[in-house]
């Protein structure tokens, strides 16, 4: 399955810092994805990444000098800004964010981001009062305000020894900015609201145990950075989890079921479409201990063994339905998931229609390649009208594809059926 950058044409712009280092891991993972990568170095950006090093990963040219004698660098501009899906310019640094705020065209990089109309995303690298300076800071402000997309520096050890804001982001991060950007401008999920939940809830014992189960929350991940990369805005509520959380995405840290509950019905009164991938403890722990319980407190009894009295925890799903029934979201997509051990079938049908869902995805969590904690999954999905569909085993961002290559028509079929209703 082609990945969404493949094919994608993306301008790289290569400031002069020592982060510009960085950008070669950024250069060689677009490559891998598929996308055309033309990298422009500015003439202060060749003292620290040669030209040899992008051409090398791109495979293709790099645009350095502007004055060269033939005259082909000073139309080439022209065309790459015409055919950029994207340029990003990254590490940006003081100096260069003040020439594109100020419209000067002195070089390959500022000509480019003058002759294109693709997004522009900017990643400010530089020292922290540099970066803090009211000047940088009005600039960045001017150029957020032309349309700009500002990837904030993140916190940590800069080149100067201190610590404080400027250090470029890590390739993962620039490359979710890049992948959100292009979903918002082409996706078939631009303009809808999307909530996915992931990871298992902990149920507390005392301050230091808790109930749980072994969801890493990858599904849910990969579900939220699809929806993302197709153009959604996309709110994650995110439980325990083990696997890195991804970026570029909204993200709420419900740890127990009922403040994923809480969370989860205060966000669907926007939303187009819930996803409900977190494993959700049946059960807590009816009254937690207030400190931690040790062998031999008054909390065991006689024979050393220690009894948890037991509650059921609030069925969230249900309560969405009843929800946006109250107050008329009848645009909500609701999508449920069961991990089942046995009956796979039989269990996940009777949920579908218990809980009034629109799709329900199933897995048999027995299974050691598409359980808690592996990258792979093998799902069914139930639809409403009775459908019953099986997708073979596949890494869980393919799945997720799958998944919404199926809902996007969905949402669009709901929210044009509620807009005729409420007429």
């Amino acid at each position: 399955m082609a990945d969404r950058l493949a094919g994608k044409r993306i301008v790289v712009g290569v400031c002069g810092g020592i982060a510009a280092y960085k950008v070669a891991d950024l250069v060689s993972k677009l490559c891998q994805a598929g996308a055309l990568v033309d990298v422009t170095l500015t003439e202060r950006a060749e003292q620290f990444v040669s030209a040899l090093t992008f051409s090398s990963l791109s495979q293709r040219p790099v645009y350095t000098n502007l004055w060269e004698p033939t005259g082909e660098a000073a139309a080439r501009h022209i065309e790459l800004g015409r055919a950029a899906d994207l340029l990003i310019i990254a590490p940006a640094t003081a100096n260069t964010i003040a020439r594109l705020a100020h419209g000067l065209a002195d070089d390959t990089l500022t000509t480019i981001a003058l002759a294109t109309t693709a997004p522009l995303l900017i990643a400010p690298a530089m020292e922290t009062h540099m970066y803090r300076h009211p000047a940088t800071q009005a600039n960045l402000l001017l150029l957020a305000q032309r349309g700009a997309i500002i990837i904030d520096p993140e916190r940590g050890r800069l080149a100067s020894g201190e610590l404080g804001e400027g250090r470029l982001p890590e390739t993962p991060t620039l490359l979710a900015h890049i992948r959100r950007t292009l979903g918002r401008a082409t996706g078939d999920l631009v303009g809808r609201r999307v909530v996915v939940t992931a990871g298992g809830t902990r149920e507390p014992i005392d301050p230091v145990r808790y109930i749980g189960n072994h969801s890493s929350g990858r599904m849910g991940f990969a579900l939220a950075e699809e929806a993302r990369d197709r153009g959604a805005e996309t709110l994650l509520i995110a439980a325990s989890v083990t696997a890195p959380l991804p970026q570029g995405i909204e993200i709420i840290r419900a740890e127990s079921a009922l403040e994923l509950r809480d969370a989860t019905l205060a966000a669907i009164a926007d939303a187009d479409a819930l996803v409900m991938a977190a494993a959700v403890a049946d059960y807590r722990v009816e009254r937690p201990a207030s400190h931690k319980i040790k062998k031999g407190s008054a909390e065991e009894n006689a024979d050393g063994s220690l009894t948890l009295h037991l509650t059921q925890n609030p069925d969230i799903l249900a309560e969405v339905q009843q929800v946006a029934e109250a107050r008329g979201l009848t645009g909500l997509t609701r999508v449920g998931f069961a991990a089942e051990t046995n009956d796979v079938e039989r269990n996940a049908a009777a949920k579908l229609r218990r809980k009034g869902l629109h799709l329900l995805v199933a897995n048999d969590v027995s299974q050691p390649d598409s359980g808690f904690g592996v990258s792979t999954n093998r799902v069914t999905l139930f639809y409403a009208d009775g459908r019953v569909e099986h997708l073979p085993l596949a890494p869980k961002s393919e799945v997720a594809r799958a998944i919404w290559d199926r809902l996007a028509p969905l949402l669009a079929q709901r929210k044009a059926a509620a807009g005729e209703a409420s007429r």
